[in-house]
């Protein structure tokens, strides 16, 4: 493990039985709140996106545009919010998936994707990959490309990685942190 992810882990806190019994979250805003684990992530993931040729970043909400936003100024790169549906005003360009109990829809701006454009996408945590395969869909079907997806932490057990894979087609999935 590099110092940067013992940094990274080391202010991720264990939140037992949340949001139900059972289940343990992975509570990212104590390295948030740390200026020196902050920056380390972000250098992180302007890395990735360097290296992946991207000319935007897209944020899945909420976590990723906390994450996302940096990367973006960092990297010299335009920023771009994946939204629930209804939050964007104006015309959107929407994609439903379903989640383990149901259905979801996120939306984007289309006009601000365009043929040429190498997109990145950020979030805070790969789990299920419901929410991110959604996004490289609505990516494609706005007529970017997919550059590669970073994150901070994926949750390995979920099997996110496997259905993501397929979906990103040879793009790059980098997770900081596997647990």
């Amino acid at each position: 493990m590099t110092a940067v992810q013992e940094l990274l882990l080391s202010r991720i806190r264990d939140v037992a039985d949340y949001p139900e019994p059972g289940v343990m979250f992975k509570d990212i805003t104590p390295l948030l709140a740390d200026p020196e684990a902050f920056t380390a992530l972000t250098d992180a993931l302007v890395d990735i996106a360097v290296r992946s040729g991207a000319t935007k970043i897209v944020g899945l909400e909420a976590r990723g545009f906390i994450l996302g936003a940096p990367v973006a100024v960092r990297a010299g790169l335009g920023f771009i919010p994946v939204r629930k549906a209804g939050k964007l005003p104006g015309a959107t360009l929407s994609q439903a998936y379903d989640l383990e109990y149901g259905s979801a829809e996120i939306e984007v701006h289309a006009e601000d994707l365009a043929a040429g454009d190498r997109v990145m996408v950020i979030d805070d945590v790969l789990a299920t990959g419901g929410t991110a395969e959604a996004s490289v869909q609505l990516i494609r079907r706005a007529g970017a490309e997919v550059a590669g997806l970073a994150v901070l932490m994926e949750l390995g057990f979920l099997g996110g990685r496997q259905r993501l894979e397929p979906a990103l087609s040879g793009a790059a999935l980098e997770a900081l942190i596997t647990v």
